[in-house]
């Protein structure tokens, strides 16, 4: 079976296809971002950027999957483009972008969890969630098991904090949550255990970008790789909320 992986921030046609899992992925300690990306987008980066500081990680990982379960498929762009996207938004040497949970066949967070595990042993793995991601636990397939399979590290969205923590997902496992100055141990940590990382809370969301990219494209013409590039990198980054304020 191939492995298809995208070099974060030199990525060119043809240089992606792997031969066989035996490629050595980068890092021993490995922060999973799963999503469907459509678009990658500064919140995506920010948690990943953190966890790797605050988490003490070699490397994170983003699982583009091909279809969420939970979201309609009519908005969704084709694997390939959004693949593309996300590995130019990366741009960054410890992140990268894979399409592992098609080469898995995987459609459950679950089994890509137990299917990444047995194809790498000898790799210790946390499991990386924006705080609205937390609030829709439940609705997961088998969520309960995701937290006795690896240790899960929430982050910061605007408006979700409180409800997140105030969440089924987080009642339920309530003893098994650590505080967040052991941050650096949790990926060393036997689950069930997870935290909550309060990072500068970045607002912006795939669905606006979405509707600001068809707005924008319409009104100048530009194709949608330039105009999800132009919002993101021109929109001011300093307006963040304060998540201690939230």
């Amino acid at each position: 079976m191939n492995c298809e992986l995208r070099y974060p921030y030199c990525w060119k046609e043809g240089l992606s296809v792997l031969k066989n899992y035996r490629f050595p992925f980068p890092g021993r300690r490995v922060g999973l971002l799963g999503g469907s990306f459509n678009p990658a987008h500064r919140g995506h980066r920010l948690i990943s950027t953190e966890a790797i500081k605050r988490l003490r990680l070699d490397a994170v990982w983003w699982l583009v999957t091909p279809q969420n379960p939970l979201k309609r498929c009519n908005d969704l762009a084709e694997l390939e483009e959004r693949l593309n996207y996300a590995s130019k938004f990366a741009n960054h040497p410890r992140i990268w972008v894979t399409d592992l949970e098609r080469k898995f066949g995987c459609q459950y967070s679950i089994d890509t969890i137990r299917r990444l595990k047995q194809k790498f042993p000898k790799r210790r793995f946390v499991w990386l969630l924006g705080a609205d991601n937390l609030t829709q636990m439940p609705l997961w397939q088998n969520w309960p098991k995701i937290f006795d399979s690896i240790p899960i590290a929430v982050f910061n969205r605007p408006s979700y904090c409180h409800q997140a923590l105030a969440g089924l997902a987080a009642e339920r496992f309530r003893r098994s949550h650590l505080r967040e100055k052991y941050a650096r141990c949790l990926i060393d940590t036997a689950p069930p255990a997870w935290m909550f990382i309060h990072t500068p809370a970045d607002p912006t969301s795939s669905t606006e970008i979405r509707s600001i990219q068809n707005q924008k494209s319409k009104s100048h013409k530009l194709n949608k790789q330039d105009t999800l590039v132009r919002y993101q990198f021109d929109t001011d980054l300093t307006k963040h909320s304060d998540p201690k304020s939230e």
